[in-house]
């Protein structure tokens, strides 16, 4: 992007009022993943140009914002601030409306992928999509699997557009949200696991929803590709993230909250990885290897010093 280009788009961004330093926060004093205790920062602007400070855990390698919007401040962030913030980074209209063709072409990718195992899946046919926007993706998994289609998204203004699908809505988060004991045959965790305040909790209550014999599919930004695709740490980085996920702090999640891998693949967009899994026992101690977060943490600080666009 050009000089010209960029200060267009601060302009833009700068003309919302936003004042991310006047945001209640709250601190991280334990990694989300391991529990431990020592961070390494390795950002301090995201790239909307606000001063969120990413940090990495010298134990594990998880990445996260630190400090964090709490949780009714993200609230407040997402019903005023997050669609007219991502329309001003890329120069655009993007809302509820405007989303649904993209993530059409999204939904039928992900049903591709996880065609295989759903197709000859025997068991009940009910599904809920955490964060799920619109409903588009739901609706795609319901018309094409027969499932019937629950959406969970704190959004009132999408979850109408949902129930215009006709999907059954509830509005609210994952971390508090309240089923009464029902189980799912599919849950669905699309474009949200780095939204959300605490991934542990929420693979825990992934567990605790899904019935017997279910599926679960969820996909990450990997924050490796970000940052390569971006040749910026900060470019990678975003208020409306609270966690950065890679390959090797995605799958430890997985394997230690106790969901093996069946399926998984590189989307289209380069960016993504997907993720189809089903229960197992949980391996709780399964962590990356030292010598992987030492590599992750090289790798950043040589994209933070090489001159744009160099290779490593």
């Amino acid at each position: 992007m050009n000089t010209q280009s960029q200060t267009e788009r601060s302009q833009r961004i700068q003309a919302l009022a936003f004042n991310y330093l006047d945001q209640l926060k709250e601190r991280v004093d334990q990694c989300n993943l391991c529990g431990g205790e020592t961070f390494v920062q390795i950002s301090h602007r995201d790239r909307y140009g606000y001063e969120a400070g990413a940090f990495t855990c010298g134990r594990c390698g998880l990445v996260f914002l630190n400090p964090r919007l709490t949780a009714k401040a993200y609230a407040e962030f997402y019903a005023r601030v997050y669609r007219p913030l991502v329309s001003a980074y890329h120069g655009r209209t993007i809302d509820a409306r405007s989303i649904q063709a993209e993530q059409g072409d999204y939904a039928n990718e992900r049903a591709e992928f996880a065609a295989p195992y759903l197709q000859s899946s025997q068991h009940g046919r009910s599904l809920l999509d955490i964060g799920g926007s619109t409903g588009v993706v739901a609706r795609h998994f319901v018309e094409r699997f027969g499932y019937a289609g629950t959406v969970l998204d704190p959004s009132v203004e999408e979850l109408q557009e949902a129930e215009g699908h006709g999907l059954a809505t509830m509005q609210g988060f994952i971390e508090t949200a309240d089923f009464s004991g029902r189980k799912f045959d599919l849950v669905l965790l699309c474009q949200t696991v780095d939204h959300l305040l605490d991934i542990s909790l929420t693979l825990d209550k992934t567990r605790e929803y899904l019935g017997e014999g279910g599926f679960f599919f969820v996909d990450i930004v990997d924050f490796r590709a970000g940052y390569l695709r971006n040749w910026s740490v900060s470019e990678a980085t975003k208020i409306d993230h609270p966690y950065y996920l890679t390959q090797e702090t995605m799958e430890a999640y997985l394997r230690r909250k106790g969901f093996e891998v069946l399926r998984k693949g590189f989307a289209a967009d380069q960016l993504h990885i997907s993720y189809l899994c089903r229960l197992m026992q949980p391996d709780t101690g399964y962590l990356p290897s030292a010598e992987g977060v030492e590599r992750l943490l090289r790798e950043i600080r040589a994209i933070q010093n090489a001159p744009r666009g160099r290779a490593l």
